[in-house]
Protein backbone atom coordinates (compact mmCIF):
# COMPACT_ATOMS: atom_id res chain seq x y z
CA UNK A 1 0.00 0.00 0.00
CA UNK A 2 2.51 2.33 1.26
CA UNK A 3 4.64 1.37 -2.36
CA UNK A 4 1.08 2.04 -4.15
CA UNK A 5 1.12 5.46 -2.31
CA UNK A 6 4.34 6.61 -3.17
CA UNK A 7 4.36 5.71 -6.79
CA UNK A 8 1.23 7.85 -7.10
CA UNK A 9 3.15 10.65 -5.20
CA UNK A 10 6.08 10.17 -8.07
CA UNK A 11 3.79 10.57 -11.03
CA UNK A 12 1.98 13.36 -9.57
CA UNK A 13 4.86 15.06 -9.58
CA UNK A 14 6.88 13.89 -12.54
CA UNK A 15 2.90 15.70 -14.22
CA UNK A 16 3.61 18.86 -12.78
CA UNK A 17 7.39 18.88 -13.34
CA UNK A 18 6.11 18.51 -16.90
CA UNK A 19 3.18 20.59 -17.09
CA UNK A 20 5.61 23.32 -16.04
CA UNK A 21 8.29 22.56 -18.61
CA UNK A 22 5.18 22.81 -21.42
CA UNK A 23 4.15 26.34 -19.88
CA UNK A 24 8.08 27.78 -20.35
CA UNK A 25 8.71 26.17 -23.53
CA UNK A 26 5.91 27.46 -24.63
CA UNK A 27 6.37 31.14 -23.68
CA UNK A 28 9.76 31.28 -24.99
CA UNK A 29 9.17 30.01 -28.12
CA UNK A 30 6.67 32.59 -28.83
CA UNK A 31 8.03 35.58 -26.62
CA UNK A 32 4.52 36.62 -24.95
CA UNK A 33 6.38 36.34 -21.45
CA UNK A 34 8.63 39.34 -22.37
CA UNK A 35 6.71 42.50 -23.07
CA UNK A 36 10.01 44.03 -24.88
CA UNK A 37 10.15 41.51 -27.40
CA UNK A 38 6.33 42.42 -28.52
CA UNK A 39 6.70 44.99 -31.51
CA UNK A 40 6.15 48.09 -31.39
CA UNK A 41 2.65 49.22 -33.20
CA UNK A 42 4.17 52.82 -33.94
CA UNK A 43 7.74 52.86 -35.28
CA UNK A 44 9.79 54.88 -32.27
CA UNK A 45 12.51 57.69 -33.61
CA UNK A 46 16.08 56.13 -33.89
CA UNK A 47 18.48 57.69 -31.32
CA UNK A 48 21.01 59.76 -32.73
CA UNK A 49 24.25 58.22 -33.88
CA UNK A 50 22.55 55.20 -34.89
CA UNK A 51 22.52 54.32 -38.83
CA UNK A 52 18.67 53.34 -39.10
CA UNK A 53 17.39 54.66 -42.33
CA UNK A 54 14.50 56.93 -42.50
CA UNK A 55 11.42 55.45 -44.21
CA UNK A 56 11.20 56.94 -47.57
CA UNK A 57 8.36 59.92 -47.92
CA UNK A 58 5.38 60.03 -50.45
CA UNK A 59 6.37 63.14 -52.46
CA UNK A 60 3.53 66.07 -51.75
CA UNK A 61 2.18 68.05 -54.10
CA UNK A 62 4.34 71.19 -52.77
CA UNK A 63 7.16 69.30 -54.22
CA UNK A 64 6.39 70.08 -57.95
CA UNK A 65 7.75 72.98 -59.34
CA UNK A 66 5.50 75.71 -59.33
CA UNK A 67 4.61 77.36 -63.13
CA UNK A 68 6.14 80.56 -61.59
CA UNK A 69 9.21 79.76 -59.89
CA UNK A 70 12.31 81.48 -60.78
CA UNK A 71 14.48 80.62 -63.42
CA UNK A 72 17.73 78.10 -61.93
CA UNK A 73 14.68 76.13 -59.54
CA UNK A 74 14.10 73.73 -62.69
CA UNK A 75 10.99 75.11 -63.57
CA UNK A 76 10.87 74.34 -67.57
CA UNK A 77 7.96 76.54 -68.28
CA UNK A 78 8.81 79.61 -69.85
CA UNK A 79 8.80 83.06 -67.54
CA UNK A 80 5.73 84.91 -67.16
CA UNK A 81 5.30 87.70 -69.21
CA UNK A 82 6.02 91.50 -67.37
CA UNK A 83 3.82 92.98 -65.80
CA UNK A 84 1.13 95.10 -67.50
CA UNK A 85 1.90 98.67 -66.74
CA UNK A 86 -1.42 101.19 -66.49
CA UNK A 87 0.57 104.52 -66.72
CA UNK A 88 3.81 106.31 -67.31
CA UNK A 89 4.03 107.37 -63.42
CA UNK A 90 2.67 104.49 -61.89
CA UNK A 91 5.74 102.58 -63.60
CA UNK A 92 8.22 104.94 -63.14
CA UNK A 93 8.19 106.58 -66.24
CA UNK A 94 8.15 110.74 -66.26
CA UNK A 95 4.86 113.09 -65.69
CA UNK A 96 3.70 116.03 -64.22
CA UNK A 97 4.86 115.31 -60.98
CA UNK A 98 8.67 114.79 -62.29
CA UNK A 99 9.47 117.25 -64.74
CA UNK A 100 9.59 121.12 -65.01
CA UNK A 101 11.06 123.66 -62.45
CA UNK A 102 11.70 123.01 -58.95
CA UNK A 103 11.64 126.41 -57.67
CA UNK A 104 9.42 129.49 -57.55
CA UNK A 105 9.53 131.53 -61.05
CA UNK A 106 9.80 135.32 -61.19
CA UNK A 107 7.93 136.44 -64.43
CA UNK A 108 9.55 137.71 -67.70
CA UNK A 109 8.29 138.98 -70.72
CA UNK A 110 10.47 138.89 -72.65
CA UNK A 111 9.21 138.50 -76.46
CA UNK A 112 11.04 136.81 -78.74
CA UNK A 113 14.76 137.46 -77.50
CA UNK A 114 18.11 136.41 -78.34
CA UNK A 115 20.85 134.68 -76.04
CA UNK A 116 24.21 136.15 -77.59
CA UNK A 117 26.53 135.38 -74.70
CA UNK A 118 28.20 132.62 -73.64
CA UNK A 119 27.37 130.72 -70.82
CA UNK A 120 24.42 132.41 -69.97
CA UNK A 121 22.18 130.97 -67.21
CA UNK A 122 18.55 131.53 -67.21
CA UNK A 123 17.06 130.23 -63.62
CA UNK A 124 13.56 130.70 -62.01
CA UNK A 125 12.51 132.91 -65.10
CA UNK A 126 8.69 132.65 -66.01
CA UNK A 127 9.07 133.82 -69.72
CA UNK A 128 6.79 134.80 -72.19
CA UNK A 129 8.41 134.84 -75.36
CA UNK A 130 11.08 132.44 -76.60
CA UNK A 131 14.96 132.51 -76.57
CA UNK A 132 16.91 132.32 -79.76
CA UNK A 133 20.37 131.07 -78.75
CA UNK A 134 23.60 132.56 -80.86
CA UNK A 135 26.07 131.33 -77.75
CA UNK A 136 27.43 128.23 -76.40
CA UNK A 137 27.08 126.66 -73.36
CA UNK A 138 23.85 128.59 -72.65
CA UNK A 139 22.04 127.09 -69.72
CA UNK A 140 17.78 127.06 -69.07
CA UNK A 141 17.25 125.66 -65.85
CA UNK A 142 14.17 125.76 -63.64
CA UNK A 143 12.06 128.16 -65.95
CA UNK A 144 9.01 128.03 -67.70
CA UNK A 145 8.43 128.98 -71.62
CA UNK A 146 5.40 129.92 -72.71
CA UNK A 147 5.71 130.89 -76.19
CA UNK A 148 3.93 132.35 -79.62
CA UNK A 149 6.84 131.38 -82.25
CA UNK A 150 8.01 128.71 -84.45
CA UNK A 151 10.06 127.04 -81.51
CA UNK A 152 10.33 127.52 -77.70
CA UNK A 153 14.57 127.63 -77.61
CA UNK A 154 16.30 127.44 -81.12
CA UNK A 155 19.83 127.05 -80.84
CA UNK A 156 21.32 128.49 -83.83
CA UNK A 157 23.71 126.82 -86.55
CA UNK A 158 27.68 127.00 -85.55
CA UNK A 159 26.81 127.23 -81.77
CA UNK A 160 27.23 124.54 -79.16
CA UNK A 161 26.60 123.45 -75.68
CA UNK A 162 22.79 123.98 -74.56
CA UNK A 163 21.18 122.34 -71.63
CA UNK A 164 17.49 122.46 -71.07
CA UNK A 165 16.32 121.12 -67.64
CA UNK A 166 13.74 121.09 -65.37
CA UNK A 167 11.81 123.67 -67.17
CA UNK A 168 8.18 123.65 -68.87
CA UNK A 169 8.56 124.45 -72.23
CA UNK A 170 4.65 125.07 -73.98
CA UNK A 171 2.50 127.22 -75.77
CA UNK A 172 -0.71 129.45 -76.67
CA UNK A 173 -2.75 127.26 -78.72
CA UNK A 174 -3.93 129.30 -82.21
CA UNK A 175 -1.60 132.32 -81.32
CA UNK A 176 1.39 130.84 -83.22
CA UNK A 177 3.38 131.83 -86.79
CA UNK A 178 2.36 128.80 -88.81
CA UNK A 179 -0.76 129.41 -89.37
CA UNK A 180 -2.19 129.51 -85.45
CA UNK A 181 0.47 126.74 -84.73
CA UNK A 182 3.49 126.19 -82.81
CA UNK A 183 6.36 124.16 -84.40
CA UNK A 184 9.22 123.38 -82.04
CA UNK A 185 9.24 123.12 -78.51
CA UNK A 186 13.42 122.22 -78.40
CA UNK A 187 15.22 122.69 -81.87
CA UNK A 188 18.99 122.37 -82.49
CA UNK A 189 20.20 123.56 -85.76
CA UNK A 190 23.81 123.84 -84.10
CA UNK A 191 26.33 121.73 -85.10
CA UNK A 192 27.06 119.56 -81.88
CA UNK A 193 24.85 117.70 -78.92
CA UNK A 194 22.66 119.65 -77.04
CA UNK A 195 20.98 118.38 -73.93
CA UNK A 196 17.19 118.43 -72.81
CA UNK A 197 16.15 116.54 -69.48
CA UNK A 198 13.17 116.70 -66.70
CA UNK A 199 10.91 119.12 -68.88
CA UNK A 200 7.57 119.00 -69.21
CA UNK A 201 6.99 120.08 -73.11
CA UNK A 202 3.04 120.11 -74.34
CA UNK A 203 1.14 121.96 -77.47
CA UNK A 204 4.21 122.09 -80.25
CA UNK A 205 3.59 120.39 -83.72
CA UNK A 206 7.29 118.35 -83.51
CA UNK A 207 8.49 118.94 -79.87
CA UNK A 208 11.47 118.13 -79.91
CA UNK A 209 13.77 119.17 -83.22
CA UNK A 210 17.33 117.25 -84.09
CA UNK A 211 19.48 114.80 -85.44
CA UNK A 212 21.71 114.66 -82.31
CA UNK A 213 20.76 115.20 -78.47
CA UNK A 214 20.68 114.04 -75.36
CA UNK A 215 16.94 114.01 -74.69
CA UNK A 216 16.24 112.15 -71.56
CA UNK A 217 13.66 112.05 -68.28
CA UNK A 218 11.09 114.26 -70.28
CA UNK A 219 7.29 114.05 -70.35
CA UNK A 220 5.81 115.27 -74.04
CA UNK A 221 2.01 115.50 -74.48
CA UNK A 222 -1.13 116.93 -75.24
CA UNK A 223 0.52 117.88 -78.88
CA UNK A 224 -2.03 120.38 -80.62
CA UNK A 225 -3.57 119.47 -84.17
CA UNK A 226 -3.43 122.51 -86.58
CA UNK A 227 -3.17 123.29 -90.35
CA UNK A 228 0.12 125.00 -91.28
CA UNK A 229 0.47 127.78 -93.84
CA UNK A 230 -0.17 125.39 -96.64
CA UNK A 231 -3.41 124.73 -95.24
CA UNK A 232 -2.31 120.58 -94.74
CA UNK A 233 -2.68 119.50 -90.93
CA UNK A 234 1.11 119.70 -89.50
CA UNK A 235 2.24 116.64 -89.09
CA UNK A 236 3.08 115.89 -85.49
CA UNK A 237 5.49 114.09 -83.35
CA UNK A 238 7.00 113.24 -79.68
CA UNK A 239 10.69 113.57 -81.79
CA UNK A 240 11.44 114.24 -84.56
CA UNK A 241 14.83 114.08 -86.54
CA UNK A 242 15.62 114.11 -90.16
CA UNK A 243 18.49 112.53 -90.55
CA UNK A 244 22.19 113.38 -91.82
CA UNK A 245 23.46 113.90 -88.52
CA UNK A 246 27.20 113.90 -87.27
CA UNK A 247 26.55 113.21 -84.14
CA UNK A 248 24.67 110.57 -81.91
CA UNK A 249 20.87 111.19 -80.99
CA UNK A 250 20.16 109.25 -77.38
CA UNK A 251 16.50 109.20 -76.32
CA UNK A 252 16.28 107.44 -73.50
CA UNK A 253 13.72 107.42 -70.43
CA UNK A 254 11.21 109.72 -71.68
CA UNK A 255 7.13 109.60 -71.75
CA UNK A 256 6.75 110.67 -75.33
CA UNK A 257 2.65 110.99 -76.20
CA UNK A 258 0.96 111.42 -79.42
CA UNK A 259 -2.93 111.47 -78.85
CA UNK A 260 -3.16 113.54 -82.30
CA UNK A 261 -5.58 111.73 -84.79
CA UNK A 262 -4.06 110.54 -87.65
CA UNK A 263 -6.76 112.18 -90.07
CA UNK A 264 -5.34 115.96 -88.79
CA UNK A 265 -1.65 114.82 -88.80
CA UNK A 266 -0.60 112.18 -85.84
CA UNK A 267 2.53 110.65 -87.10
CA UNK A 268 4.94 109.27 -84.31
CA UNK A 269 5.98 109.58 -80.53
CA UNK A 270 9.17 109.08 -82.29
CA UNK A 271 10.17 109.70 -85.55
CA UNK A 272 13.17 108.71 -87.28
CA UNK A 273 12.97 109.91 -90.46
CA UNK A 274 15.40 110.00 -94.26
CA UNK A 275 13.90 113.68 -94.81
CA UNK A 276 17.56 115.21 -95.15
CA UNK A 277 20.17 112.56 -95.09
CA UNK A 278 20.32 108.75 -93.87
CA UNK A 279 19.84 108.33 -89.87
CA UNK A 280 22.38 106.52 -88.33
CA UNK A 281 23.48 106.79 -84.49
CA UNK A 282 20.47 106.83 -82.95
CA UNK A 283 20.18 105.12 -79.17
CA UNK A 284 15.98 104.88 -77.65
CA UNK A 285 15.81 103.02 -74.81
CA UNK A 286 13.41 102.72 -71.83
CA UNK A 287 11.11 105.18 -73.32
CA UNK A 288 6.84 104.89 -72.50
CA UNK A 289 5.54 105.28 -76.65
CA UNK A 290 2.13 106.02 -77.19
CA UNK A 291 0.38 107.37 -80.36
CA UNK A 292 0.76 108.36 -84.03
CA UNK A 293 0.48 106.57 -87.31
CA UNK A 294 3.14 104.36 -85.67
CA UNK A 295 4.62 105.00 -82.39
CA UNK A 296 8.00 104.69 -84.14
CA UNK A 297 8.98 105.08 -87.29
CA UNK A 298 13.06 103.07 -87.58
CA UNK A 299 14.92 105.03 -90.07
CA UNK A 300 14.16 103.74 -93.27
CA UNK A 301 16.08 101.27 -95.50
CA UNK A 302 19.49 103.31 -95.05
CA UNK A 303 19.23 103.20 -91.39
CA UNK A 304 22.39 101.96 -89.70
CA UNK A 305 23.45 101.93 -85.72
CA UNK A 306 19.84 102.19 -84.54
CA UNK A 307 19.52 100.72 -81.40
CA UNK A 308 15.80 100.42 -79.77
CA UNK A 309 15.82 98.33 -76.56
CA UNK A 310 14.18 98.16 -73.94
CA UNK A 311 10.66 100.68 -74.86
CA UNK A 312 7.25 100.35 -73.32
CA UNK A 313 4.69 101.07 -76.40
CA UNK A 314 1.48 102.16 -74.35
CA UNK A 315 -1.89 101.13 -75.61
CA UNK A 316 -3.57 104.00 -73.98
CA UNK A 317 -4.56 105.73 -77.60
CA UNK A 318 -4.86 103.07 -79.76
CA UNK A 319 -4.66 98.87 -78.58
CA UNK A 320 -1.88 98.69 -80.95
CA UNK A 321 0.06 101.47 -79.62
CA UNK A 322 -0.04 103.65 -82.64
CA UNK A 323 -3.26 103.65 -84.54
CA UNK A 324 -1.56 101.50 -87.54
CA UNK A 325 0.89 99.71 -85.02
CA UNK A 326 3.75 100.09 -82.95
CA UNK A 327 6.46 100.40 -85.47
CA UNK A 328 7.29 100.86 -88.89
CA UNK A 329 9.99 101.52 -91.57
CA UNK A 330 12.72 99.35 -89.52
CA UNK A 331 15.91 98.09 -91.33
CA UNK A 332 16.55 94.82 -89.62
CA UNK A 333 19.43 93.94 -91.58
CA UNK A 334 21.01 97.39 -91.10
CA UNK A 335 24.79 97.63 -89.96
CA UNK A 336 24.30 97.58 -86.04
CA UNK A 337 21.08 97.85 -85.97
CA UNK A 338 19.67 96.18 -82.64
CA UNK A 339 15.82 95.13 -81.41
CA UNK A 340 15.34 93.80 -77.81
CA UNK A 341 13.49 93.96 -74.87
CA UNK A 342 10.77 96.07 -76.56
CA UNK A 343 6.96 95.07 -75.11
CA UNK A 344 3.42 96.39 -75.09
CA UNK A 345 2.46 98.18 -71.98
CA UNK A 346 -0.19 94.72 -71.24
CA UNK A 347 3.20 92.96 -71.16
CA UNK A 348 3.01 91.45 -74.87
CA UNK A 349 6.47 91.26 -76.82
CA UNK A 350 6.89 94.11 -79.83
CA UNK A 351 8.68 92.75 -82.99
CA UNK A 352 8.71 94.83 -85.87
CA UNK A 353 7.22 93.51 -89.18
CA UNK A 354 9.76 91.91 -91.59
Amino acid sequence: MTRNRRRLVAWLLAGVVLAVVLTLYDADRTGVSDPKAAPSATPSAALPGTATPAPTATPSPSATPSPTAPPGTGDPSPAPSPTACTSPGACGYPDANSTGPRIALERHDTGNMSVKKDGTVIKGWDIRGSLDVYANGVTVIDSRITSTNWWGINLRPGFSGLKVLHTTITAVPGKGPDNGGVNYAVSNMGGSSIEVGWCDISVFGNALSMGQGDLHDNYVHDLVAFRNQGGEWQHTDAVISGGGNKGRLTVRHNTLLNATPVDKGATAAVGLFADTGVVSSVLVEDNWLAGGAYALYGGGPGATGIRVTGNVFSTQYHPASGAYGPVTAWNAGGAGNVWKDNRMSDGRPVEPAP
